[in-house]
């Protein structure tokens, strides 16, 4: 068969030749039940009549009930299992058209919503069929099959209702250190992926957080999703409720024991021989850079960097030689850069000489330390730094005295200061805010734990300003109680870090008349 396009062109040519062309047509017949004419088709009828005659909907279902759960929004997907759907979701648009039985051969082709009053307890969907009908002819057809929707609560929302504390799975999550950083940081973490929504409580403890699961199976999704955010291992234990001997039913309570690594962002530690070996020499002295699901190491003198996952880790653990509450502020009186920019995991360091001195003995000695640091890109002279008196610490660790001979610098910096230039800012709202999980907090603490909880979210919202990649992860809201008048004044800090505003999500106002004020936290 030759293309149309040579087909149209002789067409033509033989229009300018003069030659007599029979003009193509479409044949078309009448239809046998009212005449009126139309394409011929296996019935001979049109499509009027044709619906007329067959109705290719009958005995297809009109009336369907569904289950659904109001305390947690979910839709019953027989036999038992629940499934949370919005309305006029697709995963609602799935149930529904799941619940029909049979359609009788017919093809489904279409399906959508009809809207309807949300109180109205009723949903209504139209489905778009096709079948074939009277000597091989396909009809197509649309009809609307409504949903009554019977509250009924799950098996979940039951025990809970019946009682809050009853649990099946728990699972404790803990950190043996002297803070509470690293749970700001998860608490975050677990908002921005909804990680904690089957929880049934959460309950702060001493050095950690417990959630209560009313289903086991949501106790492992959550410990899976700590273990890709944090090095962390994790043991499980079960304990016998109950036991119908008649049906053979065993009802188990499961308690899930999580262990996050001790070591934190900006410790300094000192590498076991073993570990510093097996990593190339590195080190010994060594600082902790980044926390994910892989501890990131930096050795300040050489700009080396390496990274230890969860198993490397806990097959040799070892801990912190200081931590980030024994810094010490320093004040840079010079600063000589002796390599180009590196990038060292994701951020840029420049190694440098500097001359710097403890603030507390400035003024009043000529102590001065001369020594190598990887912030040569951020320092100036007159700079405050933030970094380990190794001078003046009194180090009783049995790792730093398996090396014999080693020298030890007196200062490693470890960060930027803005101290000082906070202080003209102190007192002002943030322009952002974070929300917080709904868990339960012992009062029965003293003030002094409490002033020392909240010193410690102010210092986590400090590196959240200091460090975009430790926000990369987090949902940060505007703070409607930010004065943009103010704007004025907060630029007195000089070039203090902030969130820049673009990074800012939109608070809805019906989110906070539902929680509240207690949800947020600035």
């Amino acid at each position: 068969m030759e293309p149309p396009a040579i087909s149209c062109r002789r067409l033509d040519m033989s229009q300018d030749a003069g030659m007599f062309v029979v003009p193509q047509t479409i044949g078309s017949v009448l239809c046998c039940k009212c005449g009126v004419p139309m394409v011929p088709n296996a019935a001979n009828m049109c499509v009027t009549c044709l619906r007329s005659e067959v109705d290719i909907t009958e005995g297809l279902q009109k009336k369907v009930d569904l289950k659904h759960c109001p305390e947690c929004d979910c839709y019953l997907q027989p036999p038992k299992t629940w499934i949370k759907a919005q309305l006029e979701s697709k995963e609602l648009l799935t149930i529904c058209v799941k619940r029909l039985k049979n359609l009788n051969g017919a093809r489904l082709i279409h399906a959508e919503f009809i809207w309807t009053e949300p109180h109205s307890k009723r949903i209504k969907v139209k489905l778009t069929v096709q079948k074939e009908v009277l000597n091989g002819a396909i009809l197509e057809q649309s009809y609307v099959v409504e949903y009554h929707q019977q509250d009924q609560m799950c098996e979940s929302c039951t025990r809970v209702a019946a009682n809050p504390d009853q649990w099946v799975a728990a699972v404790q999550l803990r950190q043996h250190v002297s803070h509470r950083r690293t749970f700001f940081f998860l608490e975050q973490l677990i908002l921005k992926h909804d990680a904690a929504t089957r929880a049934i409580k959460i309950k702060q403890m001493d050095q950690g957080i417990d959630f209560f699961f009313g289903n086991r199976s949501h106790a492992v999704k959550f410990v899976e999703f700590v273990g890709k955010v944090a090095p962390v291992r994790s043991r499980h234990d079960k304990q016998l409720v109950s036991h119908d001997a008649k049906s053979n039913n065993y009802n188990y309570k499961y308690t899930f024991s999580v262990e996050i690594s001790p070591i934190c962002r900006e410790d300094l530690i000192c590498l076991p021989p073993k570990v510093a070996v097996s990593l190339g020499n590195l080190g010994p002295l060594v600082i902790c850079t980044k926390v994910t699901n892989s501890i990131a190491l930096l050795d300040p003198i050489t700009l080396r960097h390496c990274f230890l996952d969860a198993d490397q880790y806990w097959r040799s653990s070892f801990k912190s030689l200081l931590t980030s509450r024994q810094l010490v502020e320093y004040i840079v009186l010079d600063v000589e850069p002796v390599s180009s920019e590196v990038n060292v995991g994701g951020s840029k360091c420049v190694l440098a000489d500097a001359q710097v001195a403890r603030l507390s003995d400035f003024g009043k000695n000529d102590t001065i330390f001369s020594i190598r640091t990887h912030l040569g890109h951020l320092l100036n002279p007159g700079d405050y730094a933030l970094g380990y008196d190794l001078y003046g610490a009194n180090n009783n660790d049995i790792e730093l005295d398996k090396y014999k001979g080693l020298v030890l610098p007196e200062t490693i910096l470890i960060k930027k200061s803005y101290e000082e230039k906070r202080q003209r800012k102190r007192g002002k709202p943030r322009p952002w805010k974070l929300k917080s999980l709904d868990m339960e907090v012992d009062n029965s603490r003293g003030r002094g734990d409490q002033d020392k909880t909240n010193n410690e979210y102010e210092e986590f919202l400090r590196d959240l300003e200091e460090n975009p990649e430790l926000r990369f992860n987090m949902s940060l809201y505007r703070n409607r109680d930010y004065q943009p008048s103010e704007m004025a004044s907060v630029t007195d800090g000089g070039d203090v870090p902030s969130v820049p505003l673009e990074e800012l999500l939109a608070d809805l106002d019906l989110s906070d008349e539902e929680m509240g004020d207690d949800g947020m936290r600035e």
